[in-house]
């Protein structure tokens, strides 16, 4: 619950927000989890959403009318949201998933024909737009989307970041700029397009070989790009890009211009061009400055395939990552369980799992920061699913329980995620039994052989078998992709009921994915196992060709989570096997108490 000063404030705030709407004849405000760029995780600019209403999830949209102020968001965050919205004027308004729409549907019951609805073109999705355009035409509600009401009330409105770009370099930057710029351009021929603006910047950082330090936890920088046959052009702030490179992009045939120009090249082209933009991953004011002569064809960005297939050479250095990753982990796990043990150090909090978890990956080579903001969830906290530990509100880990980990870090040679539960004193039958349940689930996918092509949605279920056979679920996607030290979420594969199995969710050679089953009891524990996966291809038969998953996360699976006894022999061979791989690969990595943590947690059973 946030303290009455900081309700007060937002109280004030929405007050503030609700004259500018009386003014400008607005009846309902909307404020996405967005950017220009149409980022999950936002630069401080853009973080509005949680500035107003103190939610503080990744996913959620925010509609204020004049009797009503709500936060839509999905399931992975309800709990967290009940307790940051607790005693506010802001109501949570749950949704089943992250790519649901409705709260389309409520303004449409809500609202009455003639009233106006206003939401920010510059941070609303092309794809979203035309969804809410055409809900609201049918009642006949007005749309605006030339307005910003954020700036009307928002003082002291964070500036855009001015952290520099740099090179990601080879030996992990495997394939040149000028090639992954090639590629693109032959996908736009092929489409018949001569120019392709993106936005989305993963697709960016990719290819151009660049990172920056604008977004917590993911390694890109603002921009936008224009692809043209010749050159390309690189919106980017004043100063960002130093000398050096600058000169590099520009023998390889990318001009720089200042990031507010891309607005005016967009209004720029003519008749002649024709554009590739992708509706999902440009927004509707980007969209919007096109000229109505230009003819537009719509696609996939085909960077986003191209970046979602990581190479040969690409996965080795993932590999290679993963072995410092899981050697950092074990010399955290070695010191937590001492930790647990030794009680003279004073209380032990879930803040100190963050702490010294990020100390252990710091000190690997190649670590550049963590992936995501650490989840240390102890018990109760578990069953949050995306649960962050603060100064003001967080766990003493004490007593008999499970503690569920889930963090990641960014390597110049790959990202990583991976969530682990561990024992705090004696965790009961149910807790095992759940656990057991959740690593079912983990073997049954990461065992699949599927034809090449399978829609990634449709492989969801098979990790909830076995938790569906104990009459359980869980309310998140199964996997996501990851980036290679890139966004720890990207496209276009999703592992997710919730997900259209569309012709781009198809599962490639060389795609990373999490497989990250769970149980959560909300007030009692919450457990999660995850493990990242390497699509690799298994077999080519008169059926055509099968893929097989690689598993690239090295660490051990805690057994005393366990009850064996609802283990077959053959998930009992998987976990044996896994676990000698990880004792292989890991113990040229670790000495001492770190060393002995490993062979301890790899016994066979």
């Amino acid at each position: 619950m946030q303290n009455p000063s900081t309700i007060f404030q937002r109280a004030e705030v929405l007050a503030r927000l609700r004259a500018v709407m009386q003014r400008e004849h607005i009846d309902a405000v909307v404020i996405p989890s967005a950017d220009p760029h149409l980022s999950e995780y936002l630069p401080g600019r853009w973080k509005g959403r949680e500035w107003l209403t103190g939610f503080t999830g990744s996913v959620g949209t925010f509609i204020a009318t004049a009797g009503c102020a709500g936060v839509w968001t999905d399931a992975r965050y309800w709990d967290q949201a009940e307790t940051e919205l607790a005693g506010s004027a802001v109501c949570l308004k749950k949704i089943p998933s992250g790519a649901s729409l409705l709260y389309i549907d409520w303004l449409s019951a809500n609202l009455q024909a003639g009233q106006t609805v206003a939401v920010d073109a510059r941070v609303l999705g092309l794809a979203t737009a035309r969804l809410l355009a055409e809900a609201l035409a049918v009642r006949k509600i007005e749309l605006r989307t030339d307005v910003d009401l954020l700036d009307e009330v928002w003082s002291g409105r964070p500036a855009l970041p001015t952290a520099p770009v740099f090179e990601h370099a080879a030996p992990y930057a495997v394939t040149a700029r000028a090639d992954k710029l090639a590629g693109v351009r032959a996908a736009m021929s092929k489409l018949g397009a001569d120019r392709h603006v993106i936005s989305t910047l993963d697709d960016i950082a990719w290819l151009f070989n660049l990172r920056g330090a604008d977004v917590s936890y993911n390694p890109v920088f603002l921009a936008h790009a224009l692809i043209a046959p010749d050159r390309a052009t690189l919106f980017v702030g004043d100063a960002k890009v130093p000398a050096d490179v600058a000169e590099r992009l520009r023998l390889d045939g990318v001009d720089l211009a200042p990031y507010d120009s891309a607005e005016a090249a967009l209004a720029q082209l003519g008749a002649e061009n024709v554009l590739l933009v992708d509706p999902r991953r440009i927004t509707a004011g980007m969209r919007a400055l096109v000229p109505a002569g230009v003819t537009v064809i719509e696609a996939i960005n085909p960077s986003s395939f191209a970046k979602s297939k990581k190479s040969d050479a690409e996965a080795a250095h993932v590999r290679a990552t993963m072995e410092h990753d899981g050697a950092a982990l074990c010399e955290f796990f070695a010191w937590l369980e001492v930790r647990l043990a030794d009680k003279r150090g004073g209380p032990l909090t879930e803040l100190d799992i963050d702490t010294h978890v990020c100390a252990a990956r710091a000190r690997r080579p190649g670590f550049v920061s963590p992936s995501f903001g650490t989840i240390a969830g102890f018990n109760a906290n578990g069953a949050i699913m995306h649960y962050r530990a603060t100064e003001t509100s967080h766990a003493v880990i004490e007593g008999d329980g499970l503690l569920l980990i889930d963090s990641g870090g960014q390597y110049v040679g790959g990202t990583t995620d991976i969530t682990r539960v561990v024992p705090v004193g004696t965790p009961s039958s149910a807790q095992k039994r759940d656990v057991t349940l959740v690593l079912k689930g983990v073997i049954a996918l990461s065992s699949a052989q599927f034809p090449r092509g399978t829609k990634s949605p449709m492989l969801d279920a098979l990790a909830r078998a076995p938790i569906w056979a104990g009459a359980i679920d869980y309310g998140h996607g199964t996997g996501h992709g990851v980036g290679y030290f890139l966004n720890v979420h990207e496209g276009p594969q999703s592992i997710s009921a919730t997900t259209m199995p569309e012709p781009h969710t198809a599962m490639e050679p060389g795609m990373i994915t999490s497989i990250e089953p769970g149980i959560y009891r909300p007030g009692r524990w919450g457990i999660r196992i995850e493990n990242l996966v390497l699509n690799r291809s298994a077999e080519t038969t008169e059926f055509g060709e099968f893929l097989r998953f690689e598993t690239l996360t090295l660490c051990p699976i805690d057994s005393r989570c366990l009850d064996v006894s609802l283990l077959r022999p053959d998930e009992i061979k998987w976990l044996n096997d896994y676990h000698a791989l990880v004792r292989a690969r890991l113990a040229p990595h670790v000495d001492g108490a770190a060393r002995a943590w490993l062979d301890e947690r790899t016994r066979e059973l």
